[in-house]
């Protein structure tokens, strides 16, 4: 088993044409993922690759194809309204790769978004990947930017605000030999779709995961939120580590939401919320997985 994404997961491309988009859909294909449609207004009935069908809107896409999931490559101006036609159109899991999109443009995407069957992973997030068997991950599932290559099957769940420290995190596991069930980056941005916690208590329920890395940063109340629940209801061991440390606070970091205001969203607060709930916590960036693998 892994969460969210398997073999099976049915994806369509929004803006499946421009070059950033055409570039991961190539990788995806080539990594396994079942990319059933592209969406791009104006060149329905197209080919891409010589393949995959290209059509005007999500709802057409959905309904000749039955994807249940969309990765988004739409330019900030228009993501917004992407990500509510992907919604419209009764889309499963939906993820937003663009980054930059304006914070009120993602207010009112979450406030339309209520009561809708529909999850959002992201914006401004490196995606999903579910590994599939041997070098090539045959049979795997990759939605967003995410280095294939890098991931190995196994048992360990993976989540992050960081692209970048997804990628260190697995690719440690990888080199001692330890595969991964699921890694779900959910991207940095404030207003965003799912949460650490969201992301923990599907790993909790997963029979295929048997430990979990949470990457957090400073900025935000979400990893404080994810690790009181843990020390309620955490039945396997989780290894953390938080970005940050060094930032000044009131300084932007990065991410849009990485930013330390009125005494909250420190590392350190992040920190001790991880000790106080059992959570292992890796001093560096480095000890990721080695955290972990003594947990386990």
């Amino acid at each position: 088993m892994a969460i969210l994404i398997t073999p099976q997961t049915k994806l369509l491309i929004q803006g499946i044409t421009g070059s950033f988009g055409a570039r991961h859909a190539q990788l995806s294909l080539a990594y396994g993922t079942q990319v059933v449609a592209g969406v791009t207004p104006g060149k329905g009935g197209q080919l891409f690759e010589g393949q995959v069908p290209i059509f005007d809107t999500v709802a057409e896409a959905a309904r000749q194809t039955g994807a249940t999931a969309s990765a988004i490559f739409v330019p900030p101006p228009f993501a917004a309204d992407a990500i509510l036609e992907a919604v419209d159109a009764g889309i499963e899991l939906v993820v937003c790769i663009t980054e930059g999109i304006p914070v009120n443009d993602m207010v009112k995407v979450k406030r339309a978004m209520q009561g809708s069957r529909t999850r959002l992973i992201g914006p401004n997030c490196p995606g999903l990947v579910t590994p599939g068997e041997g070098a090539n991950s045959h049979g795997g599932c990759r939605i967003g930017i995410a280095p294939g290559y890098i991931h190995k099957k196994g048992h360990v769940g993976v989540v992050s605000r960081s692209g970048t420290l997804t990628y260190e995190a697995v690719w440690q596991l990888t080199c001692r030999g330890v595969g991964q069930s699921t890694c779900v980056g959910i991207g940095g941005d404030p207003v965003n779709g799912t949460s650490h916690l969201d992301v923990i208590k599907l790993f909790m329920a997963d029979p295929d995961t048997h430990g979990i890395i949470m990457i957090g940063e400073i900025g935000g109340s979400a990893e404080e939120e994810a690790a009181e629940w843990i020390a309620r209801y955490g039945t396997k061991p989780v290894a953390g580590f938080i970005a940050g440390a060094t930032a000044p606070p009131g300084r932007r970091m990065g991410h849009a939401g990485a930013i330390v205001s009125g005494g909250k969203g420190t590392a350190q607060a992040k920190i001790d919320a991880f000790r106080k709930a059992g959570i292992g916590v890796a001093a560096t960036p480095s000890e990721m997985a080695d955290t972990l693998l003594r947990m386990m």
